[in-house]
């Protein structure tokens, strides 16, 4: 078992380490390189390439290094991405954000697949459950990794609020700020309070650091999986080509309730990604400073993981339509007020006040989505998280790639639209599934069973 616990804390770390930097750096991206909305750009390139990457690269590479160096090889992509923001141009931040997103498929899957072979493989000798070990190493994982958030904003708050030269922002310049945004003024405004570039240097040097920690503690302290179980995966993952694969994933689409659920899916890469590339540049940073995002953002994730934990454990007693209706509530009533909200500086608090509740929302959405999908396509699994995966990334990619195009209220009444939308299609496939199997005590059991960040793998 120590040997075991060791390999999981390794990998744990190395994820907390490898994504402080990525974290911080993606919450970064809309108010660093404003210019010409390279920033917003760059992140619709990664999560493009990450819809590809996640189709094909995963058992190709898992099948030829193993996990081991798939992680290893994978987290330099993130390292790439540190070092194209050192000199931030379309010729360096794309390609390394195609270069990111196709490393970031493999190296979420080489991660499922190391604990869950390590997990089987201490089951098999102590005579447990393969499940439940399988289930505390991924709630170990996911103990250490969620604190990512926190540490890499406020690593990126710390330095960049060293800045000597603060910038006054003016009353004119603040009625550019919030919903009815100037498109072009905001990044004059943004870009005047850019911190200097020994600051931000400084920032890219700890957060390519922290890359490179990872990496080498991973090389370093990582056990490499025993043949056998590798062997034992490698036919797993030899099984399913490319294009059987790619069908299933849109086979799958066949199932009338995967169709209903593809809004609510996307909506959660709208909703994040609104609040990373809209609300950190268009409220935070042009009403208080680009310093501030990494102290929001904090608020953001600590509320999250919270939540995530707590959702978790009620759900046991309230099911989740009730999570679901609480997180659509909270997100509307957010919505709502950011359309009618003027920033202003004195007004402080308040700029903590969206992030903790849109964290509270999100939380609903990552565990009891996921959890939806592994107890409504519980024979079809890998192909309904592919769908998962799929929708998801390109939400993210519609929502970075509009960002720069269109004014903040008019993407809030588009994310106001896709979550009624999410609901009444959400309220379908509960109303098929009452339909199909009324009154069975099962259901019930199996919906509110087990911890659903586990089942998704990515």
């Amino acid at each position: 078992m120590e040997r075991n616990l060791k390999n999981v804390l390794v990998i744990s770390f190395g994820f907390l380490l490898l994504f402080t930097a990525y974290g911080g750096l993606q919450s970064l991206q809309s108010s660093l390189n404003s210019e010409e909305g390279l920033g917003v750009a760059s992140l619709s390139v990664l999560y493009a390439a990450l819809i590809l990457s996640s189709m094909f690269l995963p058992p190709i590479l898992i099948k030829k290094l193993g996990c081991k160096w798939t992680i290893a090889v994978s987290m330099c992509c993130y390292i790439a991405f540190s070092l194209g923001n050192f000199y931030a141009s379309w010729y360096t931040l794309i390609p390394t954000s195609v270069i990111l997103g196709l490393g970031g498929a493999p190296l979420w899957s080489a991660k499922c697949t190391y604990l869950t072979i390590a997990g089987t493989s201490y089951a098999e000798k102590a005579g447990k459950n393969a499940k439940d070990i399988i289930n505390q190493y991924f709630g170990v994982f996911f103990l250490v990794f969620q604190s990512s958030g926190i540490w890499g904003n406020l690593i990126s708050s710390l330095i960049l609020s060293q800045s000597s030269t603060k910038v006054e922002i003016s009353e004119e310049d603040l009625k550019c700020c919030g919903a009815y945004n100037c498109l072009t003024d905001t990044t004059n405004t943004t870009e005047s309070a850019r911190p200097s570039n020994s600051l931000i240097y400084t920032l890219l040097g700890v957060y390519t650091a922290s890359g490179v920690l990872a990496v080498l503690l991973v090389i370093i302290f990582l056990d490499q999986i025993k043949s056998d179980q590798a062997e034992t995966e490698k036919e797993k993952l030899e099984a399913p080509s490319f294009w059987s694969t790619f069908l299933a994933t849109f086979r799958h689409l066949k199932d009338k309730r995967q169709c209903l659920l593809i809004p609510l899916t996307m909506y959660s890469g709208f909703e994040q990604g609104f609040l990373s590339g809209d609300y950190t540049k268009v409220y935070v940073t042009c009403a208080l400073g680009i310093q501030y995002v990494g102290y929001v953002m904090i608020c953001f994730a600590a509320v999250n993981s919270l939540c995530s934990l707590l959702f978790g454990k009620i759900s046991q007693f309230t099911g989740r339509k009730v999570l679901f209706a609480l997180a659509t509530v909270t997100n509307t009533a957010c919505i709502i007020a950011l359309l009618l909200w003027k920033p202003h500086p004195k007004q402080l608090a308040v700029f903590f006040v969206f992030p903790a509740l849109w964290g509270l929302a999100d939380a609903v959405w990552q565990t009891q989505t996921n959890g939806l999908y592994g107890i409504l396509f519980e024979k079809h699994k890998e192909a309904a998280f592919a769908n998962y995966r799929l929708w998801e990334s390109l939400g993210f990619v519609i929502a970075f790639g509009y960002s720069t195009k269109l004014q903040a209220y008019i993407k809030l009444y588009i994310l106001l639209s896709v979550l009624v939308l999410s609901m009444v299609m959400y309220g379908a496939v509960e109303y098929l599934e009452a339909k199909s199997s009324p009154g069975t005590p099962t259901a019930t059991k199996k919906e509110n069973g087990g911890p659903h960040s586990q089942e998704t793998c990515m």
